[in-house]
């Protein structure tokens, strides 16, 4: 029987023991997943107007932050909405 070649090949490595690794909740459906295995997103949103921009930036760091947030995808979502695609 000839050997089948894996088409998607996953980069991670386990940190931690078996069971034991950290839970992430994916930002698009909710499952919870091990952290190891999600692809992380930086979601947000950018201010055309720029006497706002000036405003928000003079709060300091906070305010830039306050626009951007990280999520973790899982790899069916990350699949589903392009952010990883399956090698050829």
């Amino acid at each position: 029987m000839a050997r089948r070649r894996s088409s998607y090949k996953r980069g991670w490595k386990h940190s931690k023991g078996r069971g034991r690794e950290t839970q992430v909740t994916c930002g698009f459906c909710g499952r919870r997943v091990p952290k190891y295995k999600t692809f992380s997103v930086v979601k947000g949103f950018s201010i055309g107007d720029p006497s706002l921009r000036r405003e928000i930036s003079s709060q300091g760091r906070y305010g830039l932050s306050m626009m951007q947030k990280k999520i973790y995808a899982c790899p069916a979502c990350a699949r589903h909405r392009n952010i990883v695609r399956r090698k050829r």
